[in-house]
């Protein structure tokens, strides 16, 4: 008999062992809140060297806007970059079309422009123009191999305070212009300069 109850005991103190042996194994793993909190700092760094590294990322974020466009309903036009990528021969536009309105507004369809190859794709900034004055020259979106224009496509409405993020990218003017009117049907135009 006493032989088992110290067998039994043994198990037992081998159990109590290996379960307490797996708390602290978690308990160790987890970090607990300090564990999540040596990660903070890192995450921070990361991003703050991002940010350090890639001066665009910031100048994207910036909130004075290249150009500031009205349209009709509410919507606004924002430019935050024109772009030239010299390698490419094209111009990078960015920005978004906002809704300051208080209600839903749909995107009006003149955007497009009203060329046939590019009405057939569909809803796009198609219509956007640069307009280089010194050259007395006037840039259209460019296209791929299919027609299809190299702006946002595939949207139709906005809701109020909501915004769209957009780009069109048009053929570069020389590297002497650095000031181009940009212009969108049912949108004002305005001045923009060009970058890089």
């Amino acid at each position: 008999m006493s032989v088992r109850f110290t067998a039994k005991a043994r198990r037992g103190i081998v159990a109590l062992t290996v379960a307490a042996g797996l708390v602290i194994g978690v308990a160790g793993c987890s970090g607990g809140d300090g564990g999540a909190d040596d990660r903070k700092p890192d995450s921070t760094r990361s991003t703050s060297r991002e940010s350090d590294s890639n001066p665009s990322a910031q100048e994207g974020q910036s909130e004075t806007p290249l150009a500031e466009l009205k349209g009709s309903s509410g919507l606004i036009l924002q430019i935050t970059s024109a772009q030239r990528d010299s390698a490419g021969g094209f111009v990078t536009v960015s920005g978004n079309i906002k809704n300051d309105g208080a209600q839903r507004i749909t995107i009006p369809p003149a955007v497009r422009g009203d060329e046939t190859e590019i009405l057939r794709h569909g809803m796009s900034l198609g219509g956007a123009t640069l307009i280089d004055g010194k050259e007395k020259k006037r840039y259209y979106v460019l296209r791929d191999t299919d027609g299809r224009p190299l702006t946002t496509t595939g949207f139709s409405s906005i809701r109020p305070g909501e915004s769209l993020a957009v780009f069109m990218q048009f053929p570069a003017p020389p590297t002497s212009t650095t000031d181009v009117t940009f212009q969108l049907p049912t949108f004002a135009s305005g001045t923009i300069q060009v970058s890089g």
